[in-house]
């Protein structure tokens, strides 16, 4: 018996068992089953997926510990905000070293429960783009914002709470829906341009542009030791002079476009990789651990390899008593909430969508609220490890491109992540310039959905371009949806009330072009568990096991497509994201 036969009969054996019947498998004889589902095809997609998202671990942490978490910079030491004060330096190390095993861990637990409770192949992690927005606007560098590092948790961990409660009530899916499709669109863009600018810069980047005194910002690259004291700034004959800005460059950027280009799967976490590789030898002018008291021990962690870092400095720190934050407090929490509906229930419906779960009638999927009860309540326990707000990955498409279309899937995802736990020395070891090309690599394909935004029509047009722009200039995700938003209804309304007081005379020319926009729900504004209850079904939380051939409520093929047209805009985004999702990882 061969190899292949080998396979064939253990994919048979487990779709016939109880897991088979379960996740749905093909050959299990669930009334809904999956086609073309095999176990050992879920499990190479999950270690896709896996590969495609595993550079957060090291990115997220790298962010997170900008922040400064629990860290606290002494008082003669606010000018530069303990930039070169060893002590603080030192305990950063701690942080980074915390929230390398938060990061893995939460994003374990969080895809394993996904494919567990949900049937989902999609993976968690703590978001790209809301990791910045908690470390450089709400906490701020070195806890230079709005709040301090604890309280910024609790209000992540408050958020996740409230997603539960407007998940169950169907509100979520209602918030995400009824938001204008460009403005949905605008976020992605704007967020993308700030994760750009990131990794431009210097504290967690490829250190390409610095902020200045006589312009916004400008060149930088230089040495550390021939920054001006006093600025941090270049002088213009020492600018591009940096060697870790150039292997950040060439090997980190180049490089890993070239494998993207070519469709090599791992492409991010290769270009990382070289880069760390590079850097590590304490020999060379790259290196990531000089001969400094820091530098040592960061060097004696490294030398650990594998190893388990208990979370000590961020663990369960939560501060409920917000007084003297109550308004920054509750910007925060309003800000998460909302890019959280935006980018998790946006990446839900498109992986939905691309896996062809979702329904083309209702445009829900099966255990949707399954599903975004997960996402919430890992958001939470998130907070508690210490990191920002998790969220669904669309790099969960590389699986599903692989074949993954089960939560064994996403099970094994958790599974790669939680053995990544065990790697911190590794993962806390990968320098900034290492990442800082991720950051811009991500923000190009973030910011490839401005050509999905509409704009033939200024009303839908300006609000979006606000948004965009707003978010890197102002360096904050907040301020940019605030305007996007502002704008939106005060240049629409302001149409609204001219054309209802003209008798619609004075209308714009080209009024025909603006997106329809609607707060009504095709399928009803109520969960399915909640239709099910007030139809008597005792079993309300169960789907119901009729109608699950195409457009009766059940799952269409991943290779049909379905016109836009018919979809309509209320879920333009969620298409958006399948289109991008199917170039990046269709090979």
């Amino acid at each position: 018996m061969g190899w292949s036969s080998a396979i064939h009969n253990a994919n048979v054996a487990v779709a016939k068992s109880f897991v088979g019947r379960y996740f749905r498998l093909e050959g299990s004889g669930h009334p809904k089953e999956r086609p073309n589902t095999f176990f050992f095809t879920e499990i190479r997609a999950g270690m896709a997926t896996f590969f495609a998202m595993a550079y957060i671990i090291s990115v997220n942490s790298s962010i997170v510990a900008e922040s400064g978490g629990t860290c606290v910079c002494p008082a003669d030491s606010m000018a530069d905000l303990c930039a070169t004060n060893e002590e603080y330096l030192l305990c950063l190390q701690e942080i980074k070293r915390d929230a390398v095993t938060a990061t893995a861990a939460i994003s374990a637990l969080a895809s394993f429960c996904m494919g567990l409770f949900a049937n989902m192949p999609i993976g968690l992690a703590p978001g790209m783009g809301l990791n910045a927005y908690f470390a450089y606007t709400v906490v701020g560098y070195h806890g230079s914002g709005l709040v301090p590092y604890e309280v910024a948790l609790t209000a992540v961990f408050v958020e996740g709470w409230v997603f539960v409660g407007l998940t169950l009530l169907g509100i979520r899916q209602w918030l995400a829906r009824i938001i204008p499709a460009s403005l949905k669109l605008a976020t992605a863009v704007g967020i993308g341009l700030y994760l750009t600018l990131i990794g431009l810069g210097y504290s967690a980047g490829i250190g390409v542009i610095t902020g200045a005194t006589d312009t916004p910002m400008e060149l930088s690259g230089c040495l550390d030791a021939l920054r001006d004291p006093d600025t941090g700034l270049c002088a213009s004959a020492d600018k591009m002079r940096s060697p870790t800005m150039w292997v950040g460059i060439f090997c980190g950027g180049f490089f890993t476009v070239m494998l993207m280009m070519y469709r090599v799967k791992g492409a991010i976490i290769a270009g990382i990789l070289l880069v760390s590789i590079i850097s590590w030898p304490r020999t060379t002018p790259v290196t990531y651990f000089p001969h400094t008291t820091v530098g040592d021990d960061a060097f004696d962690f490294f030398k650990q390899v594998v190893t388990f870092h208990p979370i000590q400095r961020t663990l369960n720190v939560l501060k409920f008593d917000i007084s003297g934050y109550s308004g920054q407090f509750g910007l925060a929490f309003i800000s998460f909430l909302y890019v959280d509906i935006l980018d998790a229930t946006g990446t839900l419906y498109a992986m939905a969508r691309f896996g062809g779960f979702l329904d083309p009638k209702t445009q829900d999927f099966e255990r949707s609220s399954v599903a975004y009860c997960v996402d919430a309540i890992g958001i939470s326990i998130g907070a508690v490890l210490g990191v920002p707000p998790v969220t669904a990955y669309i790099e969960s498409g590389a699986g599903i491109a692989e074949g993954g279309r089960t939560g064994l899937t996403s099970m094994t995802t958790g599974f790669c992540f939680f053995i990544a736990v065990f790697f911190a020395p590794i993962f806390a070891s990968i320098p900034p310039w290492a990442t800082g090309c991720t950051l811009i690599i991500v923000g190009c394909q973030m910011a490839a959905e401005a050509r999905f935004i509409n704009w033939k029509y200024l009303g839908d047009a300006i609000p979006a371009f606000i948004a965009i722009a707003m978010m890197p200039f102002s360096y904050s995700i907040a301020y940019g949806l605030i305007g996007g938003i502002i704008s939106y209804i005060i240049i629409n309304t302001l149409v609204y009330i001219i054309e209802k007081a003209s008798g619609g005379r004075i209308v714009p020319p080209n009024k025909d072009d603006k997106e329809t926009w609607s707060y009504k729900l095709e399928g009803g504004f109520f969960p399915p568990w909640a239709q099910r209850l007030a139809r008597g079904n005792k079993q309300f939380w169960k789907d119901e096991e009729e109608g699950h051939a195409k457009g009766d409520g059940g799952v269409i093929s991943p290779t049909e497509s379905v016109d836009r047209a018919t979809v309509g805009t209320a879920t333009e985004a969620a298409v958006a994201k399948e289109e991008e999702v199917k170039e990046k990882v269709a090979a």
